[in-house]
């Protein structure tokens, strides 16, 4: 696993559940907001906002939560206007990464991120630098004990468009639109699925094995993502499990 899954992995075993799923909550909000706004609050005519709406339920976010945010987007309700901005920059060791913001000041959204950056080891890159390598994929992880058989039966009957082994795991890719019926499909199926998200994908991947640069790689991650304005971060770094484990 690689980037944003491995990350995700990661901050599942560091727990702190209730306070990640609130800022969690937050932050999806602000995404249904901006989906409806653009594409309007119609879930059968607004693919974008069909899709983040699948995601905020998957996180279990409630139905009540979501429809306000559907409101204030579409006008309904009272609510702020968000700009989308990506950053692009380098962690230590020449991580290269995407930081996707929603923001109502891309004054000081852009000077938090340039400091994050700055302050633990790492640089801000001009636009364009890193972007070129990642494209944006469905990524799936099921339980590895299933059979392959039965992975690739369910998966690719809901539109899943390749299945490879990953470690301990079987990684299923699909189109960004579909990753959440493919989800559907392969829990009614009786697999257990890990995590399935909308995420960037990177050509290229850098192979950490040094502990304290994955240490530092780390904090650069968790930083970013603790920011309110912060919604993804992506990044082209690969740590193995004993190295995880080795920086804690």
């Amino acid at each position: 696993m690689s980037g944003h899954s491995k990350w995700a992995t990661i901050k599942h075993k560091k727990g702190a559940a209730d306070k990640a799923r609130g800022k969690l909550f937050a932050k999806i909000a602000r995404q249904i907001e901006v989906a409806a706004r653009e594409g309007g609050g119609d879930l059968a005519s607004n693919a974008s906002l069909r899709t983040v709406v699948q995601k905020a339920k998957a996180a279990q976010m409630t139905n009540d939560a979501i429809d306000r945010a559907v409101k204030r987007g579409s006008g309904e309700a009272q609510g702020d206007s968000y700009e989308s901005i990506t950053y692009e920059g380098y962690a230590p060791g020449g991580v290269a990464m995407m930081v996707d913001t929603l923001t109502d000041n891309r004054n000081r959204t852009g000077a938090d991120i340039r400091n994050i950056f700055n302050k633990l080891g790492g640089a801000m890159a001009e636009p364009g630098a890193v972007g070129w390598q990642f494209s944006r994929r469905g990524v799936i992880f099921v339980d590895g004990s299933a059979t392959e058989d039965d992975v690739m039966m369910a998966a690719l009957d809901a539109g899943a468009d390749d299945i490879s082994r990953d470690g301990s795991a079987w990684k299923i890719l699909t189109e960004p639109s579909a990753v959440y019926d493919v989800r559907a499909a392969l829990e009614s199926a009786g697999l257990s699925v890990s995590s399935a998200e909308s995420t960037m994908v990177s050509s290229t991947t850098i192979d950490v094995t040094d502990p304290e640069t994955a240490r530092k790689i780390l904090k650069v991650m968790e930083a970013l993502e603790d920011n309110d304005d912060v919604q993804d971060v992506y990044a082209n770094f690969d740590i193995s499990d004993e190295i995880l484990e080795a920086v804690g």
